[in-house]
């Protein structure tokens, strides 16, 4: 497995969590990294990440975990659409209900067609996924208060559900854009790379000292 040069950290706002990523966006995106929370029970999650030159997502590969359960989840852009494939060891539906949560289902997505008009792939809890859209769009260097709606591949965590989602963001001037989807909106404060810097209600980057 390559190194990667860059590498960034955020801590969860949200719930009791981290994402730690690693990548290289020296020509489109390649990344791998890590995301952890405590709700709504403890988990790790693992992704790997590829794009093309124009960032547009190639593949994203899922993996989470956590006590007596293993769930797995790749999506692979095809010709028409995307392929989705999926993996279950134990049962996270038991542990949601020894919790007292409310089961999810089964990963992935029983009609992957419904993806057929997603671009990007948007993982729950990560922000290094929101470059996608901001990279893709070039948003950091777009006009304010104008709208892009996109249609993206949703993949909720820790249940690895993937639903299609239509999306917008908006500029708002240099180093931050509106993110909304459905009745969600934040405010998002972005670096001169279009990296997240904050996510109100989700997640903070921390850098080293």
């Amino acid at each position: 497995m390559p190194t990667m040069p860059k590498s960034l950290f955020w801590t969860r706002t949200d719930t009791a969590g981290a994402e730690h990523a690693l990548f290289d966006d020296g020509r489109g995106l390649t990344a791998r990294g890590t995301l952890t929370a405590v709700d709504p029970i403890p988990y790790t999650c693992r992704y790997q990440l590829a794009t093309d030159p124009e960032w547009a997502t190639l593949r994203a590969e899922v993996e989470a975990e956590g006590t007596g359960w293993l769930r797995s989840v790749r999506l692979e852009r095809v010709t028409d659409g995307w392929r989705v494939t999926t993996a279950e060891q134990g049962d996270l539906d038991a542990a949601l209900r020894a919790a007292g949560h409310p089961p999810v289902g089964l990963p992935g997505t029983d009609d992957p067609d419904r993806l057929a008009g997603a671009v990007d792939v948007d993982l729950g809890g990560a922000a290094l996924f929101n470059a996608l859209p901001v990279r893709r769009l070039g948003l950091p260097r777009a006009a304010a208060d104008t709208p892009h709606r996109i249609d993206v591949a949703w993949v909720l965590v820790p249940s690895l559900l993937v639903l299609p989602a239509e999306q917008v963001y908006t500029p708002l001037g240099p180093g931050r854009v509106r993110f909304t989807s459905d009745t969600f909106t934040a405010d998002i404060d972005l670096d001169g790379d279009g990296y997240v810097v904050r996510y109100p209600g989700l997640a903070e980057r921390v850098d080293p000292r």
